[in-house]
């Protein structure tokens, strides 16, 4: 029912980020004391272990309530793939005081609006709601979390809309196709090889006892948070959090195993063949994750490939269009770069490209190469890299004028394990980063021995099919 399913492939942050429209010569500018979503929030930790952070901002009186719970796709097992994205899906089937659908239309009477997400990392729910009916939203959602209740049969039919989903967004889209595959030869140990949606057969095979399971398993309060953002009052919504949910019986948060990703020591390639108008491509090279969490070592490079990323890709103009995309001579009709900065498993840097008509996807392969191949050897301009600096900040600050995304912020760096102030400590050392660092991920990180390449090869459209229309009940 509910769910945004992100990408299987991580996004960047400073690919999100506005585009600057200062042209270069740029300075970077001295941080905003009210722009990070951190500034004045406070975490608590309830009785029974949950967590609770909370975030004011009185600029009108709306809040934000958003319930986060660590576990995704990851934390699935081979044969149940899928599981997590289906849980959340059956979240919305009711409890034993409130019927299925009854949550979402009680939302829709308080004026508010709701929806759940499922990623490799994490699951969350949210309301945005106004002010004033916090309290209700909040004794809501923590009926769901801790009574969620659904019949065999009920689970039958939503798993359906999940199936067509998955027909709908991903095997009517060559692309998405492709990335799957794409992963699945990629990852060897680590659970990111498989979808979020899930394979096919394991949703054909799943079962309410494996979705039971899964929530019993994970749907803790040690394993929980919740974040409201927006004009609340700190000690009333940590009043409100305790007689909510401070009083669910508390329980261990199973142990995780490491499923360490092995090094990869050899060049891989797919071809993916597929009905598609055109061809494309997709380099795929394993690269190191950020980390903030007190007990893991940063490494700069996983910045430093960020920034290079956005050297080029990271705006219009930047170097992939300009070389690949534009004049008489290009060969692609676009073309994409993107690092995974972040995650609970094992990050990919991404090229991406379309061939431009009478161009093959093996000469966009060679030039996309060749774009990194140049900063290796010539390393980036300063005005560069003062300009996507200046561009991550920008979006970082911008973004955070919507309540919504401080919550989700505040959701997501939890999640990760990190402190209240990682957005802080992730700008500062963004600034730090120089362009001999850059030159030198350029160099270091793109040699074969870590490079999974997948080719779309198009095949014939069948020019009978209709497109599908989005299953009842789906909520994204």
């Amino acid at each position: 029912m509910a769910g945004v399913i992100f990408t299987a492939l991580a996004a960047t942050a400073v690919t999100a980020a506005a585009e600057a429209t200062a042209t270069a010569p740029v300075s970077v500018p001295a941080p905003s004391a009210t722009a990070p979503a951190t500034a004045n929030a406070q975490q608590f930790t309830l009785s029974n272990g949950m967590t609770l952070i909370v975030k004011p901002d009185r600029r009108a009186p709306t809040a934000v309530h958003m319930l986060w719970v660590r576990v995704g796709s990851m934390d699935e097992v081979d044969g149940t793939s899928g599981v997590a994205h289906v849980l959340e899906h059956m979240l919305f089937k009711g409890t034993p005081t409130v019927p299925a659908g009854e949550f979402s239309r009680r939302v829709a009477a308080l004026g508010g609006r709701e929806n759940a997400f499922t990623s490799r990392d994490y699951t969350g729910y949210y309301q945005q709601i106004p002010a004033n009916r916090l309290e209700d939203v909040m004794k809501l959602e923590a009926d769901r979390f801790a009574h969620n209740q659904w019949s065999d049969d009920e689970f039958k039919k939503e798993l359906e809309v999940v199936k067509e989903e998955r027909r709908m967004r991903t095997e009517d889209n060559p692309r998405a196709l492709m990335n799957e595959a794409l992963n699945a030869a990629v990852f060897v140990a680590s659970p990111y090889r498989r979808p979020i949606v899930g394979w096919m057969s394991d949703l054909d095979a799943l079962t309410a006892d494996d979705a039971r399971a899964f929530y019993q398993r994970w749907y803790g309060p040690a394993n929980a948070a919740v974040v409201v953002a927006g004009d609340v009052d700190v000690n009333q919504v940590k009043a409100l959090a305790e007689k909510y949910y401070g009083s669910l019986p508390s329980r261990a948060v199973p142990v995780r195993k490491p499923r360490e990703e092995p090094l990869q020591s050899g060049y891989k390639r797919i071809a993916f063949k597929a009905p598609a108008d055109q061809a494309t491509v997709t380099l795929a090279f394993k690269v190191p994750s950020f980390q903030l969490r007190p007990d893991a070592k940063d490494d700069p490079d996983a910045l430093a490939l960020t920034v290079l990323a956005a050297v080029l890709d990271g705006y219009s103009g930047a170097r992939l269009e300009r070389a690949l995309t534009q004049g008489p001579d290009r060969v692609a009709d676009s073309a994409g770069a993107d690092n995974g900065l972040w995650g609970r498993g094992p990050q990919l840097f991404l090229l991406m490209g379309v061939p431009a008509q009478g161009k093959t996807a093996t000469q966009v392969e060679e030039a996309l190469k060749a774009q990194v191949a140049r900063i290796a050897r010539e390393g980036v301009t300063p005005q560069e890299l003062a300009r996507v600096k200046t561009q991550w900040v920008a979006g970082e600050i911008y973004k955070l004028d919507s309540i919504f995304n401080q919550a989700r912020e505040l959701g997501t760096q939890w999640a990760q394990g990190w402190a209240l102030d990682a957005g802080d400590q992730l700008i500062t050392q963004l600034r730090g980063v120089t362009a001999e660092q850059v030159q030198s991920v350029a160099q270091r990180y793109f040699g074969d021995d870590a490079l999974t390449v997948a080719q779309l090869v198009p095949q014939p459209l069948d020019k009978t099919r209709k497109p599908r229309v989005a299953p009842a009940g789906a909520r994204h």
